[in-house]
Formats: C-alpha cells, structure tokens, sequence
C-alpha cells in the first residue's frame, strides 16, 4: 500500500451514500491465552454518532484502538475510508491514517510543560505542516467553541480535570480528522464536570462530525447515538437504532445490563454551547 492511496481525504468514491466509513469484519484479538475480540462486525457510515456500550472488560476499548490501528488484529479486516487498517505495513502509512483519526483517551495525555495554546498547535505545525499563525488562529477558534477561549495560554496543570479534558477534544479537532474516537471520557472526571464534556461531544454530534464512542454514561448515549451496539466477552451481542436498543432490546442479556446501568440515572442531554458553526465554517476546514 502506498502512501498515496492513503492521503487523499476528499476522492468521489469516499462519500458514496451507503458506503461505511469504518467498516470491521471478523475482528478477532488475542493477548496471549485471552481472546479479547471474538469476530466482531461493525459499520459505521459518514456523519454517524455510534456508541459502543458494555461490562468492563467487554473489549470495547481494545476496539477503538484497533480502529485506529494503534493494535493489529489477529484475523479479520479493518477498513477506514477505504484504508485496511489491519495491513498497514510502514509507519509513514500509520501515521498517514492517524492524520485521519483523532482519538480522545480516558486521560487527557495533554503536553504538561507546553500551553494550551501550543497543546493545540503542536501536531497541526509538525505533522500537516500548516503555518503557525493558521494554526493558531484554528486552535483558538477551536477554544472558544469547547468554552475555553480564555485558557489559551494556560497549562494543563492549572486546568481543572473537565477543562483538560475539553482541551483534549480541541486537540484531536485541530488535525481535522474524518473519524474521532472517544473512550470513556469522563471516567475519570468528578460528576461535577461530567457535563462539560458531554455538551462538547454531543455538539460535535449535532454538526456531523462521524463519532465513535465507548461510554457508561448511558443517557447520553441515547440521546445523541444513532446507533448503539452493545458487546460482551468480546462479541456484539446486539446492536441498532438508539432507541430500539434501549426502549425494546432483542437480547435478554442486553436488558439485564441496561436495567442495572440505568438505575437511579435520569434526566436529559445538557444544553449546548453556541453552535459548531459559529466557530468554524466549511471552508476554513478546507485541506
């Protein structure tokens, strides 16, 4: 696979109606004796928000890295908007394909010793190859639209655990990504600024930015997911349209998880920043 099959972002077929932009067959990985992912089939089509939802330990997040092609699977294809994931053979083609992903982590593996102004500009500058002032100039803008434009000369030990989290999601932003991937976010956030994050993410949803999430907070997922797929040892064990999965699940075990994930949680989506759209316009994320 050359270097040039994996650039171009924008080529007619990559945006056909009904083709997947992230398609797995067959996945199946394996830590020595541990059979992490058992044949697992997923699709994901352009400006879809997908939720992965499940125990500890159902392999949701081994997953996302499989995706992005931080790990290789044993058997079965991974594909990307036409890149097989699974067959990257060089680390220029790796990192070609992660110009293309952004990817959100549990923690916020944020630069401590640079701001978050330069958190943000780093990769853009280094990576793409963009001038400084146009990068700053997104990254700034980017601020404002997580609700952190004053932070911009800050460092992340000055931010509190909500702050960073959303400086994290403006960094994956600023590489202008096709696909971006959020594993349990808030996990490690205090319920105080679980709320934050979510507005920010489901924003991002609302505009059409195609979203793959593994999360708990299950309100959430079914207020912004168009589908939802739920696994368990390794397998999807159901998955559909949002409601249906959480209204009238066809899997009993599917019930059971839902009915104790669910409760004592209540209440809806938080409101939303201003929009996606005052921020950015189509044209200034043109490549």
């Amino acid at each position: 696979m050359s270097s040039a099959e994996l650039l171009p972002l924008d080529t007619p077929g990559s945006r056909t109606t009904g083709t997947p932009l992230v398609a797995l067959r067959d996945v199946h990985l394996t830590f020595d004796a541990t059979h992490v992912l058992r044949g697992i089939d997923l699709h994901v089509h352009r400006g879809q928000a997908v939720s992965i939802i499940g125990p500890s330990g159902s392999g949701k997040s081994t997953l996302l890295r499989c995706i992005s092609g931080l790990l290789r699977p044993q058997r079965g294809s991974i594909t990307v908007d036409g890149i097989r994931v699974d067959q990257l053979a060089t680390e220029a083609e790796t990192i070609a394909l992660r110009k293309r992903i952004g990817f959100v982590f549990q923690q916020y593996n944020l630069f401590p010793h640079l701001s978050v102004l330069d958190n943000l500009t780093a990769a853009p500058v280094r990576v793409l190859g963009r001038a400084k002032q146009e990068a700053q100039a997104d990254a700034r803008a980017l601020l404002k639209k997580v609700g952190l434009a004053e932070k911009a000369l800050a460092y992340p030990g000055q931010l509190s655990g909500g702050q960073q989290q959303r400086v994290a999601i403006a960094r994956a932003l600023a590489m202008r990504p096709e696909l971006i991937l959020f594993d349990e976010v808030t996990s490690a956030l205090d319920p105080e600024t679980v709320g934050e994050v979510l507005n920010v993410i489901g924003e991002l949803v609302d505009d059409g930015l195609t979203c793959v999430l593994v999360t708990h907070e299950m309100a959430f997922a079914r207020a912004i997911s168009d589908e939802v797929v739920f696994t368990e040892h390794g397998v999807v064990v159901e998955h559909g349209p949002a409601e249906q999965i959480f209204s009238s699940p066809a899997s009993e075990r599917t019930r059971a998880f839902l009915s104790r994930a669910l409760s004592g949680h209540a209440g809806a989506r938080p409101p939303a920043h201003a929009p996606w759209h005052a921020a950015f316009t189509s044209a200034a994320f043109a490549v």
